[in-house]
């Protein structure tokens, strides 16, 4: 046994350091098998002591930390690199629930506890925890604090950044951060706990957070949409807007091609409506009134848009599954895409009102410089946050160089469009491996010296998930 592995076991103690090449194997490879690396080991802490002492350890010996959750993050971030003597602290034993507080609308809970379960905690009394993933039943609350998760709810209720009144976190040098704040209002100089939001553990392993809850919205209207643009998927956005203000949770939409895509590669789904259209869009609406005129309400206004023509087809859910058969077509996307061909989704933000002009332009571009490619749009209209899917097809793209040469031709075409309307090449998947050479070009080199600034500061020995956004 290495030196490291004993000294760490020390700490965790028999059963909770993994050495084995089989029982290690799930962490340090990515869900999407498209990032490997190497570990010396697996440690498992139960506390936030013994991420102190873990990392205090590593510190003294040298040998780099690599924060992991539930490992379904998009960009390689949680996974150890070859070549460098790596640790892996996966966090899922700490997984308590510590408080919910119902009056102050706050959840404690600890890192390694599942969205999912997060989610139920603020069910039990009457609350709402709005973070909403694909991932929710595996990604744990320690990633989406590390990734500043976004998901479906973005559009009511923002980011994760928004949602995190509070941290514990050990920072490198191993001292604990007792941030655990549950106040609305805290005006006594620098927040540090944004430090730590979305720095995909660069700087530090959260290891608990304080998280908003919200009243439970006990009414909700979802329908599906067939629109013949993405423009007029903004006009009824904003018409929607006006009519049910903030109640309007989500807006989502998906192109031709992907929709179709999830029909034909995922037979549990379902058409909601029939292919032929040029966009579709999922919305739900939700509200603490009567569950039954919502609905009623939602299908008043989308009937005045269908005959007005701004809608070509609509349809209202009829019942709770009825919506979730239409979530699961969103959810689906995903698995559509790899069951299709070698696919990379890019994560691009710009403008709301520049997301129409943003599509046509690399929509033309992609498919001028790579032909054969599949290109399928997907994501979240009401905060800007469209997801351009390049799939390549596999009887066509069989070695790696092929495969790697025609997504880095994607990439470059994706930034370009993004940074000429002045959008970001990341929305909400983060930077980990796969973005790293795009964030050199595409952030400004004052906000990259400083934030290289901020790590050598807190990381002078660059042993925190190393290789990550640097």
């Amino acid at each position: 046994m290495s030196a490291i592995a004993s000294a760490l076991r020390a700490i965790v103690g028999d059963g909770h350091l993994l050495q084995d090449p089989e029982a290690i194997q799930s962490h340090v490879i990515d869900w999407r098998r498209r990032f490997a690396g190497e570990a010396l080991c697996v440690v498992l802490p139960n506390t936030a002591e013994d991420v102190s002492r873990v990392v205090k350890t590593c510190s003294e010996m040298g040998v780099a930390i690599v924060p992991q959750g539930g490992n379904t993050g998009m960009c390689g971030g949680a996974i150890p690199q070859s070549g460098q003597p790596s640790v892996v602290v996966a966090m899922r034993r700490m997984n308590r629930i510590r408080n919910v507080d119902p009056i102050d609308g706050t959840l404690e809970v600890e890192a390694g506890c599942t969205l999912v379960a997060a989610q139920a905690a603020a069910e039990k009394v009457d609350r709402l925890l709005p973070l909403s993933l694909g991932s929710e039943g595996s990604c744990q609350i320690g990633g989406n604090i590390a990734t500043n998760a976004g998901g479906t709810s973005v559009l009511r209720y923002g980011p994760m950044r928004d949602l995190v009144l509070g941290i514990e976190a050990v920072l490198p040098n191993g001292a604990v951060f007792r941030g655990l704040n549950r106040l609305r209002k805290d005006n006594t100089g620098y927040d540090l706990k944004h430090l730590l939001i979305g720095s995909e553990g660069t700087l530090g392993i959260v290891t608990a957070a304080v998280l908003r809850l919200f009243p439970r919205m006990p009414a909700t209207a979802t329908a599906f949409l067939a629109l013949g643009s993405l423009d007029k998927a903004l006009d009824i956005l904003g018409r929607l807007s006006v009519r049910f203000g903030g109640r309007v949770a989500n807006f989502e939409v998906m192109s031709a091609g992907q929709y179709d895509l999830v029909l034909k590669t995922c037979p549990e789904t379902r058409p909601p409506l029939p292919p032929g259209h040029a966009w579709y869009a999922l919305l739900e609406v939700d509200d603490t009134g009567d569950a039954n005129d919502l609905p009623r309400l939602l299908q008043g206004a989308l009937a005045v848009d269908v005959e007005a023509g701004r809608v070509e087809d609509a349809v209202v859910a009829a019942s709770v599954s009825q919506g979730k058969a239409f979530w699961s077509i969103r959810h689906a996307v995903t698995e559509a895409n790899m069951r299709a061909g070698y696919s990379v989704s890019h994560d691009t933000s710009v403008p709301v009102s520049a997301v129409p002009a943003f599509n046509q332009n690399v929509e033309a571009a992609l498919k001028a410089a790579l032909p054969d490619a599949l290109v399928n749009h997907v994501g979240h209209l009401g905060d800007g946050n469209i997801h351009v899917v390049v799939i390549l097809p596999r009887d066509r793209y069989s070695g790696s160089g092929s495969i790697e040469r025609a997504f880095r031709i994607a990439g470059e075409i994706v930034d370009r469009e993004t940074l000429a309307l002045g959008g970001s090449i990341s929305a909400e998947h983060g930077i980990g491996q796969s973005n790293v050479r795009r964030l050199n070009s595409a952030k400004d080199p004052v906000a990259l010296d400083l934030m290289r600034q901020i790590k050598s500061l807190l990381d002078p020995q660059g042993i925190m998930n190393p290789g990550k956004l640097f």
